[in-house]
């Protein structure tokens, strides 16, 4: 039962990122992505808070190329402290947008999709800044599970450009961090 009702917490949550803009402007996506170094381990830096990462830390994000195109997606997170219980949660993540491949919707439980935008993401590929049109949701990644304090700095600086207010942020820690 406590399985099914995390399903259906995940299916609602994902469904609800795609809700009316708070924005006046709409949200812009980066210029262009390859998902070829996009794939592979993110560790989640920040997030806006949301109830169905209630009580999670250590968060990591993978992405893998499925031979029909689809990109599996494997969250990963400690429940309650970093040697909490493991979390995990599998979707699917599609490209909507081929002229930039950084509109994505996600799915962890069909027929419930949501928005995925890759908003800002360095050249390198080392951090990204994904959010959605309506600006509920917002996660700062980076290769690492440490982030240089002078690169936060300047994320949270563009945010506002965004729509988006970097004090709702909350730093997500992990056990190399952590030591």
């Amino acid at each position: 039962m406590k399985k099914l009702v995390t399903i259906i917490g995940l299916a609602i949550a994902v469904f609800s990122c795609t809700g009316a803009a708070k924005s006046d402007s709409p949200l812009t996506v980066v210029d262009t992505v390859n998902l070829k170094r996009y794939l592979g381990m993110w560790y989640e830096i920040a997030s806006y808070p949301s109830w169905f990462q209630k009580g999670c830390t250590g968060s990591t994000a993978e992405y893998n190329l499925l031979s029909d195109g689809k990109i599996q997606v494997i969250n990963r997170c400690h429940k309650d402290s970093l040697e909490g219980p493991l979390k995990v949660s599998k979707g699917k993540a599609e490209v909507v947008d081929t002229t930039t491949n950084a509109k994505l919707k996600i799915w962890f439980f069909w027929p419930f999709k949501g928005d995925y935008w890759i908003i800002d993401l360095n050249p390198d590929y080392q951090w990204a800044v994904v959010g959605e049109p309506s600006r509920k949701y917002l996660w700062i990644l980076s290769r690492t599970p440490t982030m240089d304090g002078a690169i936060y700095q300047e994320i949270l600086e563009k945010l506002p450009q965004k729509g988006y207010d970097p004090a709702k942020l909350r730093r997500t820690y992990h056990k190399a961090a952590a030591e």
